[in-house]
Parts: C-alpha cells; sequence; structure tokens
C-alpha cells in the first residue's frame, strides 16, 4: 500500500472516485484506452503507470477484455453440475470464441447453465432462449425458493420506508454508544467468514479520533455457492443500508460506501433505486431528521477480481490501486480508506443490524448458540431437490438443512463444498457431526464461511475437484506474497500433471507446499486454500492414491 496514493485518491473525496472513474472508461469497450488512463492519472496527480497497473488486474478493465460481448460462468457450483460446456456451445452459436470471457460466480447456482450478456445474468432454461435475447434484449427474472426457520430476522418483511426507518430514528435521539452496546449485546459476528465482532470493530473505529470515518458494505464477497449477499442487496436492499446508517451513526463516519460485485449487475440498480428512496425521504445528507448526523451513500461497481472480498484489498481498489493485501496493523478500524478510521462488513452482517436495534441485543442473543448467536442465510444448490437461499438459526443440524429444508439429493453426492473455495470440504460421512455454527465447523476441522453449499456428485473426481480449486486461487491471487502467488500454481501444476499422467504426486511435496501456503501467506486466500485440499487428503485417500507416488 502507498499512503501517498491513498491521499492523492481521495483528495477529490468520495464522490469523484478514481477507481468509479476508471470502470466507467471501460463501459463501451470493455477496457479503458491508454489515452482516457492518461488523462485520469493527470486528473489524481497519480503516475500513469499506477493507472495502468491497476486497470490490468481486473477482469472487466484488462486489455484482454476488450471486445468481450458475453460471458458465461466457471464457478465450482457449474462446474459440478457440468452445465457450462452446453452454454459456451450455445454463446459460439452467436459470438466469437474471442467474444466470449468468463465470470466467477454468477450467484445462480440454484439452477447453473449462468452466463451474463448486455449487463444482465441469465441462468436455467434461458440459454436455449439465446437468439431472443440477443435479438430482443430480453431479460429474465430470477427466481428461486427462499424460507425461514425459526426466527426471522433477514427475512423480515419489509414493511415501506417510514415503518423501516422508525428504529433508525429513534436511535438518532439516543446517544451513540448506547446503540453500540446494543450491537456487543447481540454479540452479532461477521457473516463473511472471519466470525470477528462486529461490535469489537465498531469500537475500534469510534474510538479513533478522526473527523473523517468511512463505512464500507463488502459487497464483493464472490465465493462460488453463496447467492444469499445477492438475495440481500436485490430483496432486503433497506436492510442492509439501515445497518451501514446505523454504524455510521455509532461510529462518527459521515460516508457509506457499497462496493457490489461486477458480477452481480441487478443488484447495482436496485440499491442505487433505494438510495434515491432515501435521499428523497430526506432519510441521508446532512442533519438528518435534525439529529445534526449527517450520513451519505455512494454505490461503487466492482470490476471482477475475487481477492477484494479481503477488506484490505477492497480498500486499495477503492482507491484506484492495484487490490493487493495490506500488511495489519494497522487495521483499517484506524487507517483505512484514504487513511482513515473505516469498518468494513459483508451485506449479512450488516442486514442483522435492524433487528438488534427494533428489538435490542438481547432479543437477538438468544437466538442460535454458544457464541454463535443470531441466524445464518444457507444457500443450496441445483443439486438439491429444493434449492435455494435458507434462513436457520445457529445450531441447526446440517442433516436438517439437506433433509428438510433441501429435500435431499436429487442424484448421489459424495461431499459439500461449504463456505465458499477455501472452506471444508465435508465428506457424507461427517454430514451427521456438524450443526450450523462457527464452533462446530472449526471443531470438526472444517468452515461455516458464507455458508455457501456447492454438491460435489459421485461421478465427479475429487483429484480434478482440487484442480479447480488451485487453478481458481492461482488466478484470484492478488501476487503480492510468494507463498501464495507461487504455491497455488504449483499446486495447480501438480494436479494437472497427476490427472494427464505425466507423473505422480509426492506426498510430503504437497504436504510441505501447504504448510508453507498456510504460515506463510500475507491473508487467508493463500492460508486458507490447503483446509480443502487437506480434507479431501483426508477423506478421499482411496480415491486419490492412484495419483500419489507414496
Amino acid at each position: 500500500m502507498s499512503k501517498n496514493l491513498s491521499e492523492l485518491s481521495g483528495r477529490k473525496g468520495v464522490e469523484e472516485n478514481l477507481f468509479d472513474k476508471m470502470g466507467k472508461l471501460a463501459i463501451e469497450t470493455g477496457a479503458p484506452s491508454e489515452e482516457d488512463l492518461e488523462t485520469l492519472a493527470n486528473e489524481f496527480l497519480i503516475g500513469k503507470s499506477t493507472a495502468f497497473g491497476t486497470t490490468t488486474f481486473y477482469d472487466f478493465l484488462k486489455p484482454e477484455n476488450k471486445g468481450k460481448k458475453a460471458y458465461a460462468c466457471n464457478g465450482s457450483a457449474c462446474l459440478c453440475a457440468g452445465t457450462q460446456p452446453a452454454v459456451i456451445a450455445q454463446l459460439k452459436t452467436k459470438f466469437k470464441a474471442e467474444e466470449i470471457g468468463h465470470m466467477t460466480c454468477l450467484g445462480r447456482c440454484h439452477e447453473n447453465s449462468a452466463f451474463y450478456y448486455n449487463g444482465t445474468n441469465y441462468s436455467g432454461n434461458s440459454i436455449k432462449n439465446i437468439d431472443e435475447i440477443v435479438t430482443n434484449k430480453s431479460q429474465k427474472i430470477d427466481s428461486y425458493h427462499c424460507e425461514a426457520v425459526g426466527n426471522v430476522v433477514l427475512t423480515e418483511t419489509y414493511e415501506g420506508l417510514a415503518n423501516h426507518y422508525a428504529p433508525f430514528k429513534s436511535a438518532l435521539k439516543k446517544d451513540p454508544t448506547k446503540i453500540l452496546e446494543e450491537i456487543k449485546t447481540s454479540g452479532i459476528r461477521g457473516r463473511g467468514g472471519a466470525g470477528f465482532p462486529m461490535g469489537s470493530k465498531l469500537e475500534f473505529c469510534k474510538n479513533v479520533d478522526n473527523e473523517t470515518k468511512f463505512i464500507i458494505c463488502n459487497a464483493d464477497e464472490g465465493d462460488p455457492g453463496a447467492y444469499s449477499d445477492r438475495y440481500l442487496l436485490e430483496q432486503r436492499p433497506h436492510s442492509v443500508l439501515f445497518g451501514m446508517m446505523i454504524s455510521g451513526y455509532v461510529t462518527g463516519a459521515s460516508w457509506g460506501i457499497l462496493y457490489i460485485r461486477a458480477e452481480y449487475p441487478e443488484s447495482v440498480a436496485i440499491i442505487e433505486n433505494a438510495i434515491q428512496e432515501l435521499r428523497d425521504a430526506d432519510l441521508i445528507g446532512e442533519n438528518i431528521d435534525e439529529s445534526g448526523f449527517n450520513f451519505d451513500l455512494k454505490v461503487i461497481q466492482a470490476q471482477g477480481s475475487y481477492i477484494c472480498g479481503e477488506e484490505t484489498a477492497l480498500i486499495n481498489s477503492i482507491e484506484g490501486q492495484r487490490p493487493e493485501v495490506r500488511v495489519r496493523p494497522p487495521y483499517p478500524a484506524v487507517q483505512g480508506l484514504f487513511n482513515k478510521p473505516t469498518v468494513v462488513n459483508n451485506v449479512e452482517t450488516l442486514a442483522a443490524v435492524h433487528f438488534i436495534i427494533k428489538n435490542g441485543g438481547s432479543a437477538y442473543a438468544e437466538i442460535g448458540t454458544g457464541k454463535s448467536t443470531g441466524t445464518k442465510l444457507i444457500c443450496l444448490d441445483s443439486f438439491f431437490n429444493r434449492p435455494g437461499v435458507y434462513e436457520i438459526e445457529m445450531g441447526v443440524s446440517l442433516n436438517s438443512v439437506i433433509n428438510d429444508l433441501g429435500q435431499g439429493f436429487k442424484e448421489p453426492v459424495k461431499a459439500l463444498h461449504i463456505g465458499g473455495p477455501l472452506g471444508g470440504i465435508v465428506p457424507e460421512k461427517k454430514f451427521g457431526d456438524l450443526t450450523i455454527d462457527f464452533e462446530s465447523f472449526s471443531t470438526n476441522g472444517f468452515l461455516l464461511g458464507h455458508a455457501s453449499v456447492v454438491s460435489i456428485p459421485e461421478t465427479f473426481p475429487m483429484i480434478e475437484y482440487l484442480e479447480h480449486l488451485f487453478d481458481f486461487a492461482s488466478y484470484e491471487s492478488c501476487g503480492k506474497c510468494f507463498p501464495c502467488r507461487l504455491g497455488t500454481k504449483r499446486g495447480q501444476e501438480l494436479m494437472t500433471k497427476a490427472i494427464t499422467g505425466e507423473h505422480k504426486i509426492d506426498r510430503y511435496l504437497l504436504e510441505d507446499l501447504l504448510h508453507t501456503l498456510e504460515v506463510g501467506s500475507l491473508c487467508a486466500h493463500g492460508g486458507g486454500i490447503p483446509l480443502p485440499i487437506k480434507n479431501t487428503l483426508a477423506y478421499f485417500d482411496d480415491e486419490l492414491s492412484d495419483y500419489f507416488a507414496n
């Protein structure tokens, strides 16, 4: 990270954002021209190499993206479903091969066959109507099953702007410290994967003396198999915005930024409409409800990079720098965006705040189990008889999720990859040992993470899934630290050569590689990828043994 670049990027404030302008320069052709980038670099007083180096990192800004017209999803759920070769074949009937790119993932895991065209995502049977889609620019309204079991927190029915924001207006009449105490009492932990207490993050930021602070909604956590963030952004946008506004009031922040995945274009439009509703109702801006509290919101659309789900890489991205992970300390709550105190929380964490402020922290704490309070959204993919998004209380058994909510599998499944690419691979024989909470997964050697569920069918070779994970981790690495940048690629090469029969894998060499990734990586991207690899080696040794030399 460059502190000077952070200052230069922030000199025009949030509204005139460098990264946002880079994205807009790419809209027509798929990548900014060198001339436009030079003009932008001069405007922000940064070097041309900095601007060019930034844009070449992102899938949808890099020069190779010029001329792309359609994108096929290459996420884990679509891979296991085996739908994408047919999708790409159909796209090739309308586009040249070089006009087709990839996206990971489009959040259409409930029905697969996912692709993107002309600012819209499609899935399911839509590919069969590609002629109509291209000719008439027709759109398809996405639908999936959504259900709450037990206490309703995140899927609560929206009761209109006035009713929904009544608790916010009431909160503005109270001391911010009192509001913070309610959040701390709730025990809510970050739903993005790490499970860090939300109240602690807010308190750290609140205690820093600085006139400028930021609240960031991390809506770029693109774990394949997870579409819960998309559900909240599109179906419950005001719950997310409410959480950001309360966070701003508690910490003394005056700006909230929603960093939303490029792969979720519909989410961007819906959130922007919701923000306009708040503006029209004078619920954001200067001196909200005559409280003296100033807070505004801005949407920044990401440009295709999984690593931006890591909070410091996300901050670098907003600043128009390459999204490389920052060394900590200092932590973002002390020195984050533009070198100012910043709190980053994911979509689901923020959406839960409405219940906490409306009903009290104790009411939320009574839901769930142990240190895993509240509810959790869990996403079931197309291998379930009833795929969809489910809100469950923490502590519900995994078997109940599979059999009662998902109503079992459509075909035999040998493992579930839960919690995204860095989450654990749970074999069928362990389904009965787990409950949906942080402690249960950790104790059993897995990771709850985003609670995305990707089913691995019996017919899918585990060696190919491991190659896919290493390939994904290598492609999405920010490249800042050697263990991750080199180690993930070496892992992918090991798996590829084993699949092709070039040579067998040396177990000691692989174990040494995994250890290096775990202890030497700067962040959880490189440090986390060994977990699913180790799970697979432990539970599927019989299937994998032919690929190993010892």
